[in-house]
């Protein structure tokens, strides 16, 4: 049977037109399957419509053509057999004015060869049974358009997440009720979302993923394969970096392409690092950084003189992944990105005003030259952790002068060393985090990820090596002057 030319409008499930109670139809041969759709309702009378059918079709007849001496021969048989091999999807046969029933010859052939045979009653007319067909065509398009529509939103909101290459593809999964997977330059998968799917329909969907892969002209930007139990298809990412989407679904509903092609997009931006006169930029100023350029002369390659750093981390466990990163340097407006193991740093020029991210918590160091990277960097650490530990999306580190600046650099670094001496970097750590939350016990176990015990802990330690009392105030503000220079 050859594939129907069927039309971009979702087809009518047959059950769904035999369920009108207006039009009456009964079926009366042929298999039952829920799974038989038709795409349009066309009438002939012709004694072979092969020629004049696509495919597809609920062919309408009143019998006019059928010869009165057609039940003693092979008539029905051919003409039921012409229908099923031009891809007909059913027969409507109208009882009267010509016929008073349905010929029994008719309904045998329609059992022998597999094409369900509907009965049309007197009352109801050609036209009816079309327009009928055509208000549940319009019905499901608008269902359609309505899918679409919401897939479309739910993957715009996926891709501004934290983790925003794992959301849109179980997003597409689940639109698509089948699997996503990335692929990487190299053909591996590096990203998957979904039902899993059988090895055999793995390895194809790899080797459609390579039909679609190297970049030129001639090469298709996407590639689809349908067997009997699953649809693949693969879509090469807009980056040129080689990546590539494959999606394997179960069946293949007509706003599917649409709903992947709109994941392909976003996720070509995501995937994608900004390529212009900026990058060549970053480059040159790599390459002078490591045959011993100094911040100062490099930083002007890079956009300017005026900085800010900032430290973000994800609201969710997970640590964040390089494309994570990446939308959120985009989203703040900077491609010098930083993962840290749990922290992404991103330098940003001054100009740009960073603004809370969703799905993200924020610390951002004063303004600060090329020469005070390194104490910006730090100043964002301590802002990030201010902001983990207040539960605020984001947190500046204060720039205003203090009194602690009226003491001279180099003595306040001897006092702070000497003070300090005693403790080791991870109760300098914990003592900072303790002080700078006016010593909640509870807020600071969230900043450093501990427990609470833990936190008491470490502080008694530090009371008992610096043989201090932490809760005298004098006390309290000698050591932050200390360890703001530490």
């Amino acid at each position: 049977m050859p594939d129907p030319a069927v039309p971009p409008t979702p087809p009518v499930p047959l059950a769904s037109l035999l369920a009108r109670e207006d039009l009456a139809l009964r079926q009366i041969a042929g298999p039952t399957d829920p799974a038989t759709v038709i795409h349009w309702a066309h009438a002939s009378e012709m004694a072979d419509p092969y020629p004049y059918l696509l495919g597809g079709e609920l062919l309408l007849t009143a019998g006019v053509h059928i010869p009165e001496a057609a039940g003693s021969g092979t008539y029905f048989d051919d003409y039921v057999s012409r229908i099923v091999a031009a891809g007909g999807a059913a027969l409507g046969f109208g009882v009267a004015p010509v016929h008073d029933t349905v010929p029994r010859a008719l309904v045998a052939a329609c059992d022998a060869h597999g094409l369900p045979l509907i009965e049309i009653p007197p009352r109801t007319t050609f036209s009816g049974v079309a327009r009928a067909v055509w208000q549940l065509m319009a019905q499901a398009r608008h269902a359609e358009l309505r899918r679409v529509t919401e897939a479309q939103q739910s993957l715009a909101a996926a891709a501004s997440r934290p983790d925003p290459v794992p959301s849109v593809l179980r997003q597409l999964a689940q639109r698509v009720g089948g699997w996503a997977v990335l692929y990487g330059a190299d053909g591996t998968e590096v990203v998957s979302a979904g039902r899993p799917v059988r090895t055999a329909a793995r390895e194809a969907l790899t080797e459609l993923a390579e039909v679609v892969r190297p970049s030129g002209p001639g090469v298709p930007a996407s590639a689809g394969q349908a067997t009997a139990d699953v649809h693949l298809a693969a879509y090469a990412l807009g980056a040129g970096h080689g990546f590539v989407l494959g999606v394997a679904a179960p069946h293949r509903d007509p706003g599917d392409h649409t709903i992947a092609s709109v994941a392909a997009v976003l996720l070509s931006l995501l995937t994608g690092e900004q390529q212009s006169g900026s990058g060549a930029a970053r480059s040159s100023a790599l390459v002078r950084l490591l045959l011993g350029a100094s911040a100062q002369d490099v930083a002007p390659l890079l956009g300017g003189q005026r900085w800010v750093v900032v430290h973000a981390r994800p609201d969710t466990f997970a640590a964040p992944d390089p494309v994570a990163a990446s939308a959120l340097g985009a989203s703040l407006g900077s491609p010098l990105i930083d993962v840290a193991r749990d922290v992404v740093r991103v330098l940003l020029a001054a100009d740009r005003e960073p603004a809370p991210q969703p799905g993200w918590t924020l610390g951002v160091s004063a303004v600060a030259g090329p020469a005070e990277w390194p104490v910006a960097d730090a100043q964002a650490g301590r802002a990030l952790a201010r902001a983990r530990a207040t539960r605020a999306g984001l947190v500046r580190y204060g720039a205003r002068p203090a009194l602690a600046d009226l003491v001279p650099e180099a003595d306040a670094e001897q006092l702070a060393r000497a003070l300090l001496a005693p403790l080791a970097p991870t109760l300098t750590s914990t003592l900072r985090t303790w002080l700078s939350l006016h010593g909640s016990w509870d807020r600071t176990a969230v900043a450093l990820d501990v427990h609470r015990n833990t936190v008491r802990q470490r502080i008694a330690k530090c009371g008992a090596l610096l043989e201090l009392d932490l809760d005298d105030p004098d006390v309290r503000m000698e050591l932050w002057f200390a360890l703001r220079r530490s």
